[in-house]
């Protein structure tokens, strides 16, 4: 499995910003994909996570209201759409892939695949 984020940047307090995950692999049917995020000297944190066979999703209280996380199966694409951003949102963002069950899918140690990161900036 293979996985590139893309869609960062540097936005203003209050704008949205929509990061995009390519996934590749030979079937996606039973992987969840995952977006943490890291920022400066902080340790990694869940943002959340798409079942890619029925969509359910789980979001980090930090952004649930805010963060919405979708998938486009045409595209093999998964999307997080970041509204109202907040200067603690200043990160790098990844994408990653498991198939653990769904109870674990919070721990980053449970993901087997993923993408290089995309640096959101936040900053008036």
């Amino acid at each position: 499995v293979q996985l590139q984020a893309s869609g960062g940047g540097l936005v203003q307090p209050g704008d949205s910003l929509r990061l995009s995950c390519a996934v590749s692999a030979g079937s996606l049917g039973s992987y969840r994909i995952g977006w943490f995020r890291q920022a400066p000297e902080k340790e990694r944190e869940f943002v959340g996570v798409i079942s890619w066979s029925n969509g359910n999703t789980i979001y980090a209280d930090s952004v649930k209201g805010r963060f919405t996380i979708s998938r486009d199966r045409a595209k093999s694409t998964v999307y997080l759409q970041m509204n109202n951003l907040k200067q603690e949102d200043t990160a790098n963002y990844h994408c990653a892939a498991t198939k653990v069950v769904w109870s674990a899918l919070r721990d980053s140690r449970h993901y087997d695949y993923w993408g290089q990161g995309t640096l959101v900036t936040v900053s008036s």
